[in-house]
């Protein structure tokens, strides 16, 4: 007769292995999201929408996002927006979001990149220059913030911070020593941006981005009945004023003042969608990737600023160290002169 304490220790450790290759093989199916069950306000916190606009955007893409089946458990539209939602608010890792939203890497990347490709479409229906308000609207706005006439766009660039590429790595380092994308924003009196040029690397100047855009040329033309205001970092052109560089007291201070009054709403703008969308903080991902990235998060600001959604606390940009001082064009001089002498 066997004694009950006699074991083999071969025969158990096999017994082991098979359980926990049995566990191994069990598909473990992890809660996930469900926003309508959820408070507005955890849900600002996550994904920086409230449901009602979460649901907006949903039905906005959902047709260009969907999976076509519902094997091994895919991810419903919605999932895969909120998980995209995650990484454009939050900016960490893949592997973070992934973490918590129960999901693997992979995954997390694939929903990033469909929501992309998906709110990329409806690029040309929210941001529109000079906006969706009547141009008389548009200017009368910013007539009322400081008195400044004709005024149908503030501009400015800003710089978003990449991983060092791997190709091309010199072109993307900035004034500052880091890699990034510079990318030129305009924005009407009410922080809706009008008009995005993402796609420059980091050494290239504002000036230049400027000047190259299909954008400059419709201004110079006449397309357009009205004036940006940039910093000095642009040159002084019929359609584009920039201050004084050395104001004399009285008429061309008054100017310099109104303008920059006027001016700062492209910089609360672009300090409004940085603190929305951590993720522009830094982008681990390739240039191309990183300039489809903060094209969406404009798209996505301009909604939310339409739905009327609360704003983050703002973030403003360092103003520029050692602006470089371009010289005027005659006619933008003109100009220039002109509305300070009739206005201020």
């Amino acid at each position: 007769m066997a004694c009950p304490f006699d074991h083999d220790p071969v025969d158990e450790g096999a017994a082991i292995l098979r359980r926990e290759l049995h566990i191994c093989r069990q598909r473990v199916l992890r809660p996930r999201i469900d926003i309508s069950a959820l408070p507005d306000n955890f849900l600002f916190k996550r994904y920086r929408f409230t449901s009602q606009s979460i649901i907006y955007i949903h039905n906005l893409i959902r047709p260009h996002i969907s999976n076509i089946t519902s094997r091994s458990h895919a991810l419903t539209s919605q999932q895969i927006l909120c998980v995209a939602l995650r990484f454009f608010a939050n900016g960490s890792f893949l592997y973070n979001i992934g973490d918590a939203e129960h999901l693997s890497k992979a995954t997390v990347c694939r929903a990033i990149r469909r929501v992309c490709l998906a709110l990329k479409r409806f690029l040309p229906i929210f941001v529109v220059f000079p906006g969706h308000k009547p141009v008389r609207a548009i200017k009368e706005e910013f007539h009322r913030i400081a008195g400044f006439p004709n005024v149908i766009g503030c501009i400015d660039g800003t710089h978003i911070p990449i991983t060092a590429p791997s190709h091309n790595e010199a072109d993307y380092v900035n004034r500052k020593s880091i890699h990034s994308i510079n990318v030129q924003m305009i924005c009407d009196a009410a922080h809706i941006i009008s008009n995005v040029e993402a796609k420059w690397p980091g050494s290239v100047h504002d000036s230049r981005i400027y000047r190259e855009s299909n954008l400059s040329a419709r201004l110079q033309h006449g397309e357009f009945d009205g004036l940006l205001l940039g910093d000095r970092g642009y040159p002084c052109q019929p359609r584009l004023l920039t201050p004084y560089p050395d104001p004399e007291p009285g008429p061309q201070q008054n100017f310099n003042r109104a303008h920059s009054r006027t001016r700062a709403r492209v910089e609360m703008t672009i300090g409004l969608l940085k603190a929305r969308f951590q993720c522009l903080r830094h982008l681990r991902v390739t240039p191309e990737g990183a300039c489809d990235i903060i094209v969406v998060c404009v798209v996505l600001q301009n909604i939310a600023t339409i739905r009327g959604e609360q704003h983050p606390a703002l973030q403003i940009d360092d103003p520029d160290e050692d602006p470089v001082h371009l010289p005027a064009m005659q006619d933008g001089r003109a100009v220039r002169d002109t509305i300070c002498t009739n206005h201020f």
